[in-house]
């Protein structure tokens, strides 16, 4: 199979296998081979590939009516809302097509909530090594030069600042006019398995209340119970005024969301904002279906109980490994830190060991396996991982897995 087909653009450098089934925490390609899935499609498949319920709900759903436009009530979409903002301690949510669609609709918000307050020329601070999306909007918020390469001018009104520094956001407040909103991921994945501490948090939502400002989370990879908690910022006890999810809450069908408290819940009025497939029947029927078995088989926990068993396995596995310099994550979200870029044991997992990893920022190895993994193949996940490291090192390659 070639890479990448003709008639398909370039945009992803994609691994020459081709999946045809799956079934849990497992994938089958078009020659039968079985792989063990650790990435669960980028923190998706939470529930995993081809969850009897969801797929039950997609066929009765699409049978029965699959879009009618945001131009009339949408009973799916009201009933997923409501039970959302429930779990998230939220007031209002606004339903898209993605993670980067949901954080372009927090960004407006903070605009918004900017020109209310009389600013001109409102600005949103950002993290270092942040990800947030590549539209030309969060692109413009993403902290990865190499993504932004082509695309110039980025839009201006971001204020990056170092990640898990208050001083830094204590200093930006006293010397920078205009700032009506932070912007942060609690764990930043794409930027390699890093987590902001409970106290940084917590001082970071004092520091919004004082100055006016909303905080704004984006929870699109480490929200819907894969840290441990239903959603990372939860461990430190707090509450955002804006928040944005995607990702797991559809398990593999398209759906986003940004949720609002407060006053950042009502600056959307009709024509200020919108979307022609958000929120559609099939989609939210899809995430209400979602949160329930989440809810029911309590994954949040199971995630936590999960999270701690792969750790503790790959710490006692690579204690002895040169090359890896630490392992850290919340729940079945965790980094591998190597010291030497490691792009090229994507291949080599899948190849040598049916195994589905990424690396990002070049040298950090991402799991984030579904949450319905047996304890069998978390350990079978530990076992395969240290057979890929201990067999040769890495060998040092320009290609990276793309941020998705």
């Amino acid at each position: 199979m070639p890479q990448t087909p003709s008639s398909v653009m370039r945009t992803y450098a994609r691994q020459p296998v081709s999946f045809t089934r799956g079934d849990g925490a497992r994938l089958w390609d078009d020659e039968g081979k079985e792989y063990l899935d650790g990435i669960a499609g980028i923190a998706v498949t939470s529930l995993g590939h081809c969850h009897p319920e969801v797929a039950r709900v997609v066929a009765e759903q699409a049978g029965t009516l699959m879009h009618t436009s945001n131009v009339f009530r949408i009973a799916w979409q009201e009933q997923l809302g409501e039970r959302l903002c429930a779990v998230a301690n939220m007031e209002k949510a606004f339903f898209c097509n993605s993670g980067a669609e949901a954080n372009e609709a927090a960004l407006k918000i903070a605009r918004l909530h900017g020109h209310g307050k009389g600013v001109s020329l409102p600005q949103i601070m950002v993290m270092d090594n942040a990800f947030h999306g590549r539209t030309l909007a969060t692109l413009s918020a993403t902290d990865n030069p190499s993504k932004k390469v082509g695309f110039d001018p980025l839009m201006p009104g971001f204020v990056r600042v170092p990640y898990d520094d208050i001083a830094a956001v204590k200093e930006a407040a006293r010397h920078t006019p205009g700032i009506v909103a932070v912007l942060i991921e609690p764990v930043q994945g794409e930027g390699g398995i890093r987590m902001a501490s409970a106290n940084y948090l917590k001082a970071l939502r004092a520091i919004c209340d004082e100055q006016g400002w909303l905080l704004m989370l984006d929870e699109i990879q480490c929200g819907m119970g894969r840290t441990g908690a239903w959603f990372a910022h939860q461990h430190a006890g707090i509450v955002p005024d804006v928040m944005t999810v995607a990702k797991a809450l559809g398990n593999g069908f398209p759906i986003g969301a940004c949720l609002a408290r407060g006053v950042a819940a009502d600056l959307f009025s009709p024509g200020l904002h919108g979307t022609t497939f958000g929120g559609n029947p099939l989609a939210c029927h899809v995430g209400y279906t979602v949160l329930e078995v989440m809810a029911r088989e309590k994954m949040p926990q199971r995630a936590a109980a999960l999270g701690q068993r792969l750790l503790a396995g790959l710490q006692e596995a690579l204690s002895a490994h040169p090359n890896v310099v630490a392992i850290r994550g919340a729940g079945l979200m965790l980094g591998i830190e190597m010291n030497c870029p490691c792009a090229d044991l994507v291949g080599r997992a899948l190849h040598e060991q049916r195994l589905l990893i990424t690396v990002t920022r070049d040298t950090i190895i991402r799991l984030l396996p579904a949450m319905v993994c047996t304890e069998a193949q978390i350990d079978d996940i530990v076992a395969r991982i240290a057979r890929l490291l201990f067999s040769r090192p890495p060998e040092q390659s320009a290609a990276a897995s793309i941020p998705i």
